[in-house]
């Protein structure tokens, strides 16, 4: 090896150093400014106990002293901010360091506790930015994510040491693809709308949810002589199965269904590696039949999904509606299993 690549090879390693370093400090510094709001909180819900009066009386004081001194951050907005935060997460070391004094400004807006937890825990180990974590915020991330899953499975899950992951828990409905900023037209078709997710394909990924890994577009696949592509292709390193997407700007019919599973079977038998579990497929459509899906997949069917698309985020009356639905859909496979069992 040359001088000159060994020089290269020497500098890289001393940039990573040097990145690592800073970044751990960045964290460091923005963990200690946390811990230093937390526990201003905590003084201020001590110093005020049940009178309200004098609360407001001490907030006052304390900006005018701490602006004069410290600059700005502590008018009494902010103030009251720390003491709600202490309210929120009143355990100290319960607090995860990677957060930002922003990210925490977000979550103890969220009204319901577990929620709060929820997005703690969930922006932390998918090292979310703030803007990511105010949109999941805003799109009720956690209410679908909650609306979706099968509670006699998560039920079985928890009597195993090793749960069994069910695809389910990784796919939403419906997918907000407001971030691609168009909309629905007799002059948008499924390429455009492939196009737009490409360039976009960060925010995708973000909604996708945690643990998708981008493979590939418009993938092709070939026999007896036919060409066939696919639009999306992602692997989900938790799932540990390749992700086969196709988008359709129209109703699902029963030809996209058996397309998908043409796909699907291609990829069974043709692209698993070693380890892999059996790929999945997901139709992104713009409406859906239920009865469709029901009646052309196999009532044992764990492997092709279909999911709406929206264009824009839905009205909190929109969302509503889709919880509630899909809550009855909970309590009507609840009741079929309790029969049949």
């Amino acid at each position: 090896m040359s001088n000159e690549l060994i020089s290269a090879d020497v500098y890289t390693q001393v940039r990573d150093i040097l990145t690592c370093a800073r970044k751990n400090v960045y964290v460091a510094v923005n963990f200690a400014m946390v811990e230093a709001y937390w526990q201003i909180g905590q003084q201020i819900v001590n110093a005020q106990g049940e009178r309200a009066e004098y609360g407001k009386q001490l907030l006052k004081y304390l900006s005018q002293r701490l602006t004069a001194e410290f600059g700005k951050g502590f008018d009494e907005r902010n103030l009251r901010a720390m003491r709600q935060f202490y309210l929120a997460f009143p355990i100290r070391h319960a607090l995860r360091a990677k957060l930002t004094w922003t990210h925490y400004r977000l979550i103890i807006r969220v009204e319901d506790a577990s929620a709060r937890q929820f997005y703690m825990e969930e922006c932390a180990k998918s090292n979310w930015s703030s803007r990511q974590l105010e949109r999941q915020i805003n799109t009720h991330f956690y209410e679908r994510l909650l609306s979706s899953q099968d509670k006699l499975s998560v039920a079985k899950e928890i009597e195993h040491s090793v749960p069994v992951l069910d695809p389910r828990e990784f796919i939403r409905n419906p997918y907000i693809l407001e971030f691609l900023d168009i909309s629905h037209s007799s002059d948008l078709y499924e390429k455009d709308l492939e196009t737009a997710i490409i360039n976009h394909l960060q925010h995708f990924l973000l909604e996708l949810g945690r643990g998708f890994s981008f493979v590939a577009r418009q993938k092709r696949i070939s026999f007896d002589g036919r060409d066939f592509y696919i639009d999306l292709v992602f692997y989900h390193y938790i799932l540990r199965c390749f992700v086969l997407i196709d988008l359709k700007m129209d109703d699902l019919t029963h030809q996209d269904l058996g397309q998908m599973q043409m796909y699907v079977n291609y990829y069974t038998r043709e692209m698993m590696n070693e380890g892999d579990n059996p790929p999945i497929g997901i139709i992104l459509c713009a409406d859906k039949s239920d009865a469709i899906v029901k009646y052309t997949l196999p009532e044992n069917n764990n492997q092709i999904f279909t999911s709406k698309y929206q264009l824009y985020l839905p009205t909190e009356e929109e969302l509503k509606k889709e919880l509630i639905r899909e809550r009855d859909l909970i309590e009507q496979q609840i009741q079929m299993n309790n029969y049949v069992h």
